[in-house]
C-alpha cells in the first residue's frame, strides 16, 4: 500500500479567502493523480479560519473519492476548566512532529499561531507554502 500524502494545513482563524484554501488543496490534489497516493489533510480544528475551510474541502472531496481524508486535532484550551494559553502552540508542535510532505500556511496579519506552525516546519524540513493577506 502506498504511504499517503500528508499536506498541513495552518492558518489564520480569520483567514478571509476560502478560495484560496481550496485552490491550494486543488492543485495538491492534482499533484497526487498520477501517483495514487490518498490524501491525508492535517489541520488544528479551529471552528473559524484556515483550518474550517480545509475541513469544508476535504468534506466535499471526500464525496468524490475515498483517497481525501480528515485528520483533526483540536487543542486543548481549558483542561481541568482552566483556560491554558499555550494549548495552540502545543498543538501546532505535534501536528508538525507527526509528519508532513507539505504544509500549506495561511496568515493573516502575522497570525503568530500560523506563523508558529510554519515556522516549526520549515525547521523540521517539511517544505512550506506561504500565503499571506
Amino acid at each position: 500500500m502506498t504511504a499517503p500524502f500528508r499536506v498541513l494545513v495552518t492558518g489564520s482563524r480569520d483567514w478571509p479567502s476560502p478560495s484560496v484554501v481550496w485552490a491550494a488543496l486543488n492543485d495538491v490534489r492534482a499533484d497526487l493523480l498520477v501517483s495514487g497516493r490518498p490524501l491525508v489533510v492535517v489541520h488544528g480544528a479551529c471552528p473559524t479560519g484556515a483550518d474550517t475551510q480545509a475541513a469544508q474541502w476535504a468534506a466535499v472531496a471526500g464525496q468524490f473519492t475515498t483517497s481525501v481524508q480528515e485528520e483533526a486535532h483540536p487543542a486543548n484550551w481549558r483542561p481541568g476548566g482552566v483556560l491554558d494559553r499555550s494549548a495552540g502552540f502545543r498543538r501546532n508542535a505535534a501536528m508538525v512532529q507527526l509528519g508532513a510532505d507539505v504544509t500549506l500556511a495561511f496568515i493573516k496579519d502575522g497570525s503568530r499561531g500560523a506563523t508558529h506552525t510554519a515556522d516549526l516546519a520549515e525547521a523540521a524540513g517539511i517544505p512550506v507554502r506561504r500565503w499571506t493577506a
